[in-house]
């Protein structure tokens, strides 16, 4: 690459970088690729974990990047993101908890921002061309930054393997703790955790132990279960066993209660944006609980109707976050509309942990609309059972004059 001749027309360039493998390899080959580029690596610590970070700065540099921003965004991607994520009750194709596909919206506005601040003409991901990243990375910079210049090397370069990238980096003599032997592709932050490659391209493969790094087989799990409550306020968990917590403390000791009873695992084959299904592995504990207390809590104060609004919200949200339109006014617009159902989301669960299952036993709301007095099969004063003949009649009218047309 380097007796090639090189582009130009970019000057700087933020590159969103984790120090793995991949990342490692685009600094060196945007500076072989680009004339004259300065390279400023960008990490967003979104709660992957205190040792990814270990050290992230001095590989950048070394590397061939100029300067390495890591910038905290645990509790605004907690708070801003996923709480809002979860009102909608958005759970893509029955099951996955969007866990990655809400952590890109705020790491490309975060990487957009670290760009005007350097004063960047380029920024640069390392989302493969077959992957549903490289769509929400580049939709966010669409709506954020459409000045800015987008490089995707995965789409660029005539590498193809990981063998590939260790032959690359071995020429240079750049360091990397990668190995040809990794077997797992996983995506880590505060929310969840995914597992892909090895055994698991195989749908007829049951995941191995070696899978799974945040929750205990159930089968390993506690033989007693464990109970813990939640006090939520519109639509947001406040309280993990009557202690205030921040949005990140609470999924963060949500997380370590319900990882040890083997609670959040789903393995699901799904449909991508590109149009390829993949089989992936996902971990979500402390989000599963959340889950299952908001709907409790919605069990007692939503109507029917409004139920059936916030399901709809759910089902065009999942999509829309999975495909990465989170700036756009379609979310801003379901967003306010499921808000404005969370006001009356106030009240307190228990949750019983036991052997991977989060089951809400307790509930109970101010805004509760169910009525032990109304709902009694005993003898009541509030409900009299001969006005459901007029109501019948009615509900069912133009089944009756249908009925009566075909005689």
């Amino acid at each position: 690459m380097s007796n090639a001749v090189k582009k130009t027309g970019v000057k700087k360039v933020v590159l969103a970088y984790s120090g793995g493998l991949d990342t490692s390899a685009i600094i060196p080959w945007l500076k072989e690729t680009y004339d004259d580029c300065e390279i400023v690596a960008f990490c967003a610590d979104v709660g992957q974990g205190e040792e990814e970070l270990v050290g992230l700065t001095e590989k950048a540099l070394a590397s061939g990047a100029s300067e390495c921003h890591i910038v905290d965004l645990k509790e605004e991607f907690v708070a801003d993101y996923i709480y809002p994520t979860i009102a909608t009750g958005a759970i893509y194709e029955g099951t996955y908890l969007l866990g990655t596909s809400m952590a890109r919206p705020i790491i490309a506005k975060a990487q957009v921002e670290v760009a005007r601040k350097v004063g960047a003409d380029a920024v640069c991901h390392g989302c493969t061309g077959k992957g549903n990243d490289q769509v929400r990375f580049e939709g966010c910079f669409a709506a954020l930054a459409p000045d800015l210049k987008v490089i995707a090397p995965w789409r660029e370069w005539e590498m193809r393997s990981r063998e590939d990238l260790l032959d690359y980096l071995a020429e240079r003599n750049i360091k990397t703790s990668a190995s040809a032997t990794k077997i797992y592709s996983r995506d880590a932050n505060a929310w969840h955790i995914s597992h892909e490659g090895g055994e698991l391209e195989d749908p007829w493969n049951e995941p191995s132990k070696g899978v799974w790094t945040l929750t205990v087989a159930p089968e390993d799990a506690p033989n007693e279960p464990e109970y813990v409550s939640l006090a939520i306020k519109n639509g947001r968990v406040t309280h993990v066993n009557e202690e205030a917590l921040s949005p990140y403390a609470a999924l963060m000791k949500l997380n370590d209660i319900a990882g040890k009873h083997g609670v959040g695992r789903i393995d699901i084959t799904e449909n991508r944006l590109v149009g390829m299904k993949s089989r992936g592995c996902y971990e979500t504990p402390g989000g599963t609980v959340m889950f299952a207390g908001l709907r409790a809590i919605e069990e007692l104060v939503l109507d029917k109707t409004s139920r059936t609004w916030r399901e709809q919200i759910a089902g065009q949200m999942s999509h829309l976050v999975y495909d990465g339109r989170w700036f756009t006014p379609l979310c801003k617009s379901l967003i306010a509309a499921s808000e404005s159902l969370a006001e009356s989301v106030n009240g307190d669960v228990v949750i019983k942990l036991y052997k991977g299952q989060a089951t809400a036993v307790k509930k109970r709301s101010p805004n509760s609309l169910y009525s032990e007095s109304f709902a009694t099969f005993g003898e009541d004063d509030v409900y009299d059972q001969k006005h459901a003949e007029g109501f019948i009649r009615l509900y069912s009218l133009a089944s009756r004059i249908r009925a009566l047309n075909t005689k």
